[in-house]
């Protein structure tokens, strides 16, 4: 199996019947108690979401250093900034829809403009979410973030990553976002898989003696579909790498270039809208240092719908087979060149 050893991942990762799964936000829970015991400054603010976001065990734990601000998004982002200028080190957590959907002029303003250490939590992003339906299913999170200077933007693959990132920024200096998801997914990574801010990760490469045809990049739970269309793709001859970018920003752009060139054809998986996302920051970097054929795996300037999780998965065109068509037609476009 051509999944990369030095990415410690888990031995049974093609293997849907019996891969533990858990939602990315209990890693968020965890990570957010585990740096909060280090740090006595680390406070969390919750907008009336405490264990749909997965703060309740902190909150429980710590509630002194816990505010429960209700529904109030944008009194949130502002007295976050507030305590940050203080010195505390605010987590503030609601669904991504809302904070930071709601309460971007205020995050852009109050908190990154003045460039606050706060740490911006946006639980319940992507399709996923499901039967909450388009208007509780933000695509469009990583697009609002990206775009503001000093925000750093993460999207893990799974809960032992989600913990691993939030633990990471609470060490840094400076605006965070995080974007985590609600569904179960399957955890792939392990305690010992390499994590790094502003690092990408190759988590499949192309079998021993082979070239690579394509390289995927894909962040958040996506990332785990790339690898089963890998699969399929590697069964066909076909050279793949994936690779894992949970560091959206900072990008490392080194590791984006050099594995373009290497393969010459890309695809980029994200549930996320196409325009603004992961894509869109793959295709500036590629655009500006090595042109190369792509193709993008997202939601297509569409509006979510109610359905169940992995139904709208296959629906906005983001499943497995999806991926290997993307790929195919990638390689043809590359060819004819």
């Amino acid at each position: 199996m051509p999944a990369n050893p030095k990415a410690k991942l888990v031995e049974n990762i093609l293997d849907l019947k019996n891969i533990a799964q858990a939602p990315t936000r209990n890693g968020f829970g965890e990570g957010l108690v585990m740096a909060a015991d280090e740090d006595q400054n680390i406070v969390g603010l919750c907008a009336d979401l405490t264990d749909s976001t997965k703060m309740g065990d902190f909150a429980r734990k710590y509630p002194g250093r816990f505010v429960e601000m209700g529904i109030a998004e944008q009194n949130m982002a502002g007295v976050a900034s507030g305590l940050a200028a203080i010195g505390k080190v605010p987590f503030i957590t609601s669904y991504a829809m809302f904070s930071p959907g709601r309460n971007w002029e205020q995050v852009r303003t109050t908190i990154c403009y003045n460039d606050r250490n706060v740490k911006l939590i946006g639980s319940h992003a992507g399709v996923s979410v499901g039967p909450d339906g388009a208007t509780h299913q933000a695509i469009e999170d990583i697009a609002l973030m990206r775009v503001i200077p000093n925000m750093r933007v993460f999207a893990p693959a799974d809960m032992i990553e989600g913990k691993k990132v939030t633990y990471a920024i609470s060490k840094i200096s400076g605006p965070c976002y995080v974007r985590f998801t609600r569904e179960k997914t399957p955890i792939f990574t392990t305690e010992e898989t390499p994590f790094e801010i502003g690092k990408a990760q190759v988590f499949w490469h192309e079998a021993e003696g082979k070239k690579s045809d394509v390289v995927i990049f894909a962040c958040g739970p996506l990332t785990h579909n790339a690898i089963l269309a890998s699969s399929v793709l590697e069964n066909e001859g076909i050279g793949v790498r994936v690779i894992n970018m949970v560091s959206i920003k900072p990008m490392d752009t080194g590791a984006v270039i050099a594995q373009a060139k290497e393969a010459g054809a890309v695809v980029t998986v994200e549930e996320h809208q196409i325009s603004g996302g992961l894509g869109s920051a793959i295709a500036e970097v590629l655009s500006a240092n090595h042109p190369v054929p792509i193709e993008f795996v997202g939601v297509n300037d569409r509006f979510g719908e109610s359905g169940e999780p992995n139904e709208l998965i296959g629906h906005f065109g983001m499943a497995p087979e999806h991926i290997v068509e993307a790929a195919r037609k990638v390689i043809n476009r590359k060819q004819e060149i």
